[in-house]
Protein backbone atom coordinates (compact mmCIF):
# COMPACT_ATOMS: atom_id res chain seq x y z
CA UNK A 1 0.00 0.00 0.00
CA UNK A 2 1.67 3.20 -1.17
CA UNK A 3 2.43 5.53 2.00
CA UNK A 4 0.08 8.40 1.39
CA UNK A 5 -2.88 5.72 1.97
CA UNK A 6 -1.39 4.61 4.60
CA UNK A 7 -1.18 7.79 6.15
CA UNK A 8 -4.46 8.39 4.92
CA UNK A 9 -6.03 5.44 6.30
CA UNK A 10 -4.50 6.44 10.07
CA UNK A 11 -6.31 9.77 10.00
CA UNK A 12 -2.69 11.73 9.28
CA UNK A 13 -2.46 14.97 7.18
CA UNK A 14 -5.89 16.92 7.67
CA UNK A 15 -5.35 19.94 7.27
CA UNK A 16 -4.62 22.40 10.29
CA UNK A 17 -5.45 25.90 9.15
CA UNK A 18 -3.71 29.01 11.18
CA UNK A 19 -5.09 31.84 13.28
CA UNK A 20 -5.43 35.78 12.64
CA UNK A 21 -2.05 36.54 15.11
CA UNK A 22 0.85 34.76 13.32
CA UNK A 23 4.63 34.99 14.26
CA UNK A 24 7.39 34.14 11.70
CA UNK A 25 10.29 31.78 13.70
CA UNK A 26 13.33 31.66 11.62
CA UNK A 27 14.83 28.76 13.15
CA UNK A 28 19.11 28.76 12.73
CA UNK A 29 20.06 30.71 9.61
CA UNK A 30 23.36 31.09 10.97
CA UNK A 31 26.03 31.37 8.54
CA UNK A 32 27.43 28.03 10.06
CA UNK A 33 24.16 26.55 8.38
CA UNK A 34 23.44 29.10 5.36
CA UNK A 35 27.13 29.31 4.08
CA UNK A 36 28.85 25.61 2.89
CA UNK A 37 31.88 26.95 3.83
CA UNK A 38 31.65 26.26 7.07
CA UNK A 39 31.56 22.41 7.85
CA UNK A 40 28.11 22.52 9.61
CA UNK A 41 26.70 24.62 6.72
CA UNK A 42 25.26 24.04 3.22
CA UNK A 43 24.50 26.41 -0.08
CA UNK A 44 21.21 28.11 1.57
CA UNK A 45 21.19 30.86 -0.69
CA UNK A 46 17.80 30.09 -2.00
CA UNK A 47 16.23 29.37 1.40
CA UNK A 48 17.65 32.70 2.22
CA UNK A 49 15.80 35.00 -0.02
CA UNK A 50 12.55 33.30 0.09
CA UNK A 51 12.99 33.83 3.82
CA UNK A 52 13.65 37.63 3.12
CA UNK A 53 10.50 37.48 1.13
CA UNK A 54 8.47 35.79 3.87
CA UNK A 55 9.64 38.39 6.57
CA UNK A 56 9.15 41.30 4.61
CA UNK A 57 5.62 40.52 4.34
CA UNK A 58 5.41 39.33 8.16
CA UNK A 59 6.90 43.43 8.37
CA UNK A 60 3.54 44.57 6.16
CA UNK A 61 1.27 42.78 8.33
CA UNK A 62 2.65 44.20 11.67
CA UNK A 63 3.55 40.35 12.71
CA UNK A 64 6.72 39.53 15.37
CA UNK A 65 9.49 38.11 14.07
CA UNK A 66 11.99 35.51 15.95
CA UNK A 67 15.12 34.15 14.85
CA UNK A 68 16.97 31.72 16.75
CA UNK A 69 20.51 30.71 16.77
CA UNK A 70 22.42 27.72 18.17
CA UNK A 71 25.49 28.97 20.23
CA UNK A 72 27.60 27.14 22.93
CA UNK A 73 29.91 28.18 25.45
CA UNK A 74 33.16 27.29 25.69
CA UNK A 75 32.76 25.22 28.45
CA UNK A 76 29.72 23.38 27.01
CA UNK A 77 31.66 22.97 23.72
CA UNK A 78 34.73 21.52 25.17
CA UNK A 79 32.66 19.33 27.82
CA UNK A 80 30.64 16.55 27.57
CA UNK A 81 28.09 17.78 29.57
CA UNK A 82 25.64 18.17 26.39
CA UNK A 83 24.68 14.63 25.00
CA UNK A 84 23.57 15.93 21.44
CA UNK A 85 27.23 17.20 21.05
CA UNK A 86 27.95 13.70 21.57
CA UNK A 87 26.42 12.42 18.55
CA UNK A 88 26.89 15.62 16.48
CA UNK A 89 30.00 16.63 17.36
CA UNK A 90 30.51 19.11 14.32
CA UNK A 91 28.10 20.95 16.36
CA UNK A 92 30.74 22.12 18.74
CA UNK A 93 32.18 24.31 16.17
CA UNK A 94 28.88 26.58 16.78
CA UNK A 95 30.39 28.66 19.72
CA UNK A 96 29.22 31.95 21.21
CA UNK A 97 30.72 35.01 19.38
CA UNK A 98 31.91 33.36 16.55
CA UNK A 99 30.97 33.95 13.28
CA UNK A 100 29.18 30.42 12.60
CA UNK A 101 26.61 31.67 15.25
CA UNK A 102 25.91 35.08 13.37
CA UNK A 103 22.74 35.39 11.87
CA UNK A 104 23.50 35.08 7.79
CA UNK A 105 23.82 39.20 7.12
CA UNK A 106 21.74 38.72 3.74
CA UNK A 107 18.29 38.54 5.97
CA UNK A 108 16.35 41.93 7.11
CA UNK A 109 16.68 41.36 10.89
CA UNK A 110 15.62 43.93 13.13
CA UNK A 111 17.09 45.51 16.38
CA UNK A 112 13.56 45.17 17.27
CA UNK A 113 13.25 41.49 16.46
CA UNK A 114 13.96 38.63 19.01
CA UNK A 115 16.65 36.67 19.40
CA UNK A 116 16.28 33.04 21.03
CA UNK A 117 19.47 31.61 21.67
CA UNK A 118 18.96 27.54 22.02
CA UNK A 119 21.35 24.76 22.81
CA UNK A 120 19.39 21.86 21.51
CA UNK A 121 17.05 21.25 18.19
CA UNK A 122 13.78 22.89 19.37
CA UNK A 123 13.44 26.58 19.58
CA UNK A 124 10.58 26.21 22.62
CA UNK A 125 13.06 23.66 24.43
CA UNK A 126 14.37 25.12 27.38
CA UNK A 127 14.10 28.99 26.08
CA UNK A 128 11.58 31.47 26.66
CA UNK A 129 10.06 31.34 23.31
CA UNK A 130 6.49 30.29 24.02
CA UNK A 131 5.58 32.80 26.69
CA UNK A 132 7.20 35.26 24.33
CA UNK A 133 4.85 34.47 21.83
CA UNK A 134 1.85 33.79 24.19
CA UNK A 135 2.83 37.72 25.75
CA UNK A 136 2.07 39.11 22.07
CA UNK A 137 -1.00 37.14 21.37
CA UNK A 138 0.20 35.32 18.85
CA UNK A 139 -2.22 32.00 17.93
CA UNK A 140 0.38 30.93 14.94
CA UNK A 141 3.93 30.27 14.16
CA UNK A 142 5.56 30.00 10.83
CA UNK A 143 8.41 28.22 11.02
CA UNK A 144 11.15 28.24 8.66
CA UNK A 145 15.09 27.94 8.26
CA UNK A 146 17.46 25.05 8.99
CA UNK A 147 18.24 22.35 8.43
CA UNK A 148 14.51 21.02 7.78
CA UNK A 149 14.99 17.27 9.00
CA UNK A 150 16.10 19.03 12.62
CA UNK A 151 15.49 21.84 14.19
CA UNK A 152 12.77 23.10 12.09
CA UNK A 153 10.94 20.05 12.15
CA UNK A 154 11.62 20.26 16.37
CA UNK A 155 10.48 23.58 16.47
CA UNK A 156 7.29 22.42 14.42
CA UNK A 157 6.41 19.90 16.66
CA UNK A 158 7.15 21.81 19.74
CA UNK A 159 4.94 24.78 18.78
CA UNK A 160 1.61 22.46 17.69
CA UNK A 161 2.50 21.08 21.29
CA UNK A 162 2.65 24.44 22.94
CA UNK A 163 -0.66 24.94 21.23
CA UNK A 164 -0.03 27.15 18.27
CA UNK A 165 -0.68 26.49 14.70
CA UNK A 166 1.88 25.92 12.45
CA UNK A 167 2.41 26.76 8.91
CA UNK A 168 6.06 25.87 7.47
CA UNK A 169 6.41 27.50 3.93
CA UNK A 170 8.74 24.84 2.06
CA UNK A 171 10.52 27.21 0.48
CA UNK A 172 11.59 28.65 3.60
CA UNK A 173 13.11 25.36 4.73
CA UNK A 174 16.59 23.88 3.95
CA UNK A 175 18.67 20.83 4.51
CA UNK A 176 22.23 19.49 3.68
CA UNK A 177 20.77 16.88 1.57
CA UNK A 178 17.09 16.38 -0.49
CA UNK A 179 16.52 13.28 1.40
CA UNK A 180 15.99 14.02 4.62
CA UNK A 181 14.87 17.36 3.89
CA UNK A 182 11.75 15.44 1.83
CA UNK A 183 11.03 13.12 4.70
CA UNK A 184 10.59 15.95 7.20
CA UNK A 185 8.36 18.14 5.14
CA UNK A 186 6.25 14.85 4.49
CA UNK A 187 6.52 14.45 8.54
CA UNK A 188 5.60 17.44 9.56
CA UNK A 189 2.37 17.51 7.53
CA UNK A 190 0.86 14.92 8.10
CA UNK A 191 1.18 14.91 12.14
CA UNK A 192 2.45 18.74 12.90
CA UNK A 193 1.54 21.64 10.43
CA UNK A 194 0.31 22.53 7.34
CA UNK A 195 3.21 22.66 5.04
CA UNK A 196 2.19 25.70 2.22
CA UNK A 197 4.40 27.27 -0.76
CA UNK A 198 5.59 30.35 -0.14
CA UNK A 199 2.80 32.50 -2.09
CA UNK A 200 -0.01 30.42 0.49
CA UNK A 201 2.20 32.05 3.28
CA UNK A 202 3.02 35.70 1.68
CA UNK A 203 -0.70 35.74 0.99
CA UNK A 204 -1.68 34.60 4.11
CA UNK A 205 0.10 37.60 5.91
CA UNK A 206 -0.94 40.04 3.55
CA UNK A 207 -4.71 39.07 3.77
CA UNK A 208 -4.03 40.16 7.65
CA UNK A 209 -3.76 43.86 6.79
CA UNK A 210 -7.18 45.68 6.41
CA UNK A 211 -8.33 47.05 3.30
CA UNK A 212 -8.68 50.87 3.73
CA UNK A 213 -12.03 51.88 4.03
CA UNK A 214 -14.04 53.71 1.22
CA UNK A 215 -13.63 57.54 0.84
CA UNK A 216 -17.35 59.37 0.80
CA UNK A 217 -18.26 62.07 -1.06
CA UNK A 218 -18.54 65.26 0.75
CA UNK A 219 -21.26 67.59 0.84
CA UNK A 220 -21.02 70.50 -0.90
CA UNK A 221 -18.65 73.50 0.87
CA UNK A 222 -16.44 70.63 2.22
CA UNK A 223 -18.43 70.25 5.77
CA UNK A 224 -18.76 66.50 6.61
CA UNK A 225 -22.20 64.77 7.40
CA UNK A 226 -23.19 65.14 11.14
CA UNK A 227 -21.12 62.93 13.66
CA UNK A 228 -18.92 62.33 10.71
CA UNK A 229 -15.38 62.15 11.83
CA UNK A 230 -11.76 61.89 10.32
CA UNK A 231 -9.95 58.41 10.41
CA UNK A 232 -6.39 57.01 8.94
CA UNK A 233 -7.13 54.30 7.50
CA UNK A 234 -4.83 51.38 9.26
CA UNK A 235 -1.75 50.50 7.72
CA UNK A 236 -1.55 47.05 10.06
CA UNK A 237 -3.62 43.77 10.95
CA UNK A 238 -1.94 44.22 14.64
CA UNK A 239 0.75 45.11 16.69
CA UNK A 240 2.24 44.01 19.86
CA UNK A 241 -0.13 41.43 20.40
CA UNK A 242 -3.34 44.26 20.11
CA UNK A 243 -6.14 43.98 17.68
Amino acid sequence: MPTEEIYDRAGFGAPAGAGKRPAVVVVDLTRGFTEPAYPTGADLTGVVAATTELVDAARFAGAPVVFTAIAYTAAEADGDGVAWLRKAPGLRALREGSEEVAIDPRLPREDTDHLVVKKGASAFFGTSLAAHLTALGCDTAIVCGATTSGCVRATAVDAVQSGFAVLVPADCAGDRARGPHDAALFDIHAKYGDVVSLDHAVAYLRALVPAPPRRTTRPSGGARPAGQTHRSAPTRAWEGGNP
